[in-house]
This record gives C-alpha cells, structure tokens and sequence, in this order.
C-alpha cells in the first residue's frame, strides 16, 4: 500500500510541473515548456522518500536529458515503485494557449505498470457503471456504440464519442458519424480525454476510441482504474524496429489486448494539475503574488477521488523555504 503521506506529496510533483510550464502558455514554444515541466517535476520527485523507477517517461536514456526510462528518482530510502509521468501532456495546448493541458504523473508499486515502448497503442474506454465487456476493441465503432447505448438505455445519438483530431482516425470518425453518435474531437490530450470518460454531467464523454501514445494509455488506464471504468488497449507494432523495441522491454505477445488492470495493477495513484483550462482541470491562476493550482487524486485501492485547490506564493521571485 502507497503511504498517504506521501500521495499528499505526490501532489506537489504535478503542482510544480503545472506552474513550470504554465510560465510558457501561449509563448510558441513546446520544447521550453517540455523541459520546464520535467525539470520541476524531476525535482520535487528527488525530494520524495522513495526508491522509484521511472517506466514510463520523456523518452530512452539517449533521447531525453531527465525523466528517461530507467531513470532512478527519489532519496532511496523508501519504497520500491514505479513511476509513470508527463510532465506536460499537450504541449501543443500550452504552447498556443489552448484548453486541455495538464501535469500527470502515476506512482505504483514496482512491477505493477506497464513497460510499454514509446509507440502508438489503440484505445477503447469507457466510465463505470456499465457491464464487464460492454465495448470492445475488435468490436466495429458502430458496433460499439450500439452496445453501449443499449447498456445505457439511450439512443445511439445520445452517446458522445472523444476522438483525437487527426488525419490517421478519418476512418474512424466516419464510422462514429454513421452511427448517429456525437464527436467531440480532442486537438491533442487523450489522457484527460480518457478521463472524462468517468464524469457524469453536461461536459461528459461516454465512449473514447482510437490510437494515441502508449505512455498515455497506462496514464489513463490508471485513473480510469481507480474509478471503475473499462479499458482495453493494444500495442501498434507495425515495424520490425518497433517489435524489437518491444521484445526488448519483455513485451512477449506483440498482438496482446491488455486491460486496464494489466496496464495498471496494485494500489497504483495518479494525480494531475491543470496547466490550462480544461474539461477535466481548472489552469493554473497567478494574481499578484498567488499562483492557484487545481489538482486530482486518484487511487486504485480505495477508488477515491480528491480534489486540491492550492494557493503558493510565487517562489521564483520571493524564495522558496
């Protein structure tokens, strides 16, 4: 079991990456904003005491300067534990000024996440509530729709589809279309878009599908698992250097379906800060010498949700204690 003391810590991890790269909203610059939020966030982690993995994280050893895979975080003297992070999932957004950045991270125990390589996986997932196998992944998008109007006791256009915008789903969105369902298509962000799927009101989402990064389907599949959603995502090998990637990080089944559980097992927490606004996380706010942060608490084993909305001084100009 996580320590609560130190998931109440964990929030100052995605806190600090949000205000980072909150300080590069709508400058144009992606990369400024990348690192300034890894760096934080890598910072607040060496803080933690623990002796954590990063599993998922800015890319290989050779490709990203901190938070690689691999990388030891943490004083040492702690638990043994996965780490999971991004720490500025939709650049894009934040570079442009744009709804829907965020701060993540996922803490585990070691062994529980997924070592999944730096590819593209395709994703299903619904919210709770429904019945195990509701949706499907090799189910058709009309089919899936159909199935889970049914199990909701609606129509097929009272249901709302999240899809990422791209050229690569045109297909995709047809089907959705011919179905009847409403899009909501996401520029960029499908962590927070498989999120929403577990929220009820006006701004929710009932069904998300397509490809997205496979970093970002472990994220989400932790969050969603805290909640009681369903979940199903399968690795897109479609190169031999990508499968040797993947034999390589002793993925075995190249064609595997995994669930939520297999991709997020244990008492896994995930926690998100806003960086803009978005359906999922109010931005970060600075008045004066306040900066506002809003926050999300997710943990597998209890299924809680918390929210923290914090006040901090504004340490780069008045020091930090």
């Amino acid at each position: 079991m996580v320590d609560r003391t130190l998931i109440i810590e964990l929030v100052r991890v995605t806190e600090q990456a949000a205000v980072a790269a909150a300080r590069w909203r709508g400058r144009g610059d992606e990369r400024a904003a990348d690192a300034a939020a890894a760096a934080a966030m890598r910072g607040e982690l060496n803080r933690l005491p623990l002796d954590g993995t990063v599993v998922i994280g800015e890319g290989a050893r050779d490709e990203a300067p901190l938070l690689f895979v691999g990388e030891k975080v943490g004083t040492g003297q702690g638990p043994a534990v996965d780490i999971a992070v991004d720490p500025l999932e939709g650049t894009t957004l934040c570079a442009k000024d744009m709804p829907g950045s965020i701060a993540v991270m996922a803490l585990a125990p070691a062994g529980a996440l997924l070592r999944a390589p730096d590819v593209y996986m395709e994703k299903i997932a619904v919210g709770p509530g429904y019945p195990p196998g509701v949706v499907d992944l090799d189910r058709s998008p009309e089919d899936n729709i159909r199935a889970l109007a049914s199990a909701k006791g609606v129509r097929p256009a009272d249901i709302t589809v999240s899809v990422l915008d791209r050229p690569r789903h045109a297909a995709l969105i047809a089907a959705c279309r011919r179905a009847g369902a409403s899009l909501r298509l996401l520029t960029d962000g499908d962590i927070a878009g498989i999120i929403v799927t577990a929220r009820t009101g006006k701004a929710a989402v009932d069904l998300h599908i397509g490809s997205g990064g496979a970093a970002e389907g472990v994220l989400a599949a932790g969050a969603l698992r805290c909640v009681g959603g369903q979940m199903q995502g399968r690795l897109i090998l479609d190169s031999q250097e990508k499968r040797d990637r993947a034999v390589a990080m002793g993925i075995v089944d190249l064609a595997k379906v995994y669930d939520m559980t297999e991709m997020a097992s244990g008492d896994v927490v995930v926690v998100a800060t806003g960086v803009t606004d978005g359906a999922l996380l109010r931005g970060v706010r600075q008045g004066g010498a306040v900066i506002e942060t809003d926050t999300v608490i997710y943990r597998g084993s209890s299924g809680t949700v918390r929210r923290i909305r914090a006040e901090h001084r504004d340490f780069a100009k008045f020091g930090r204690d």
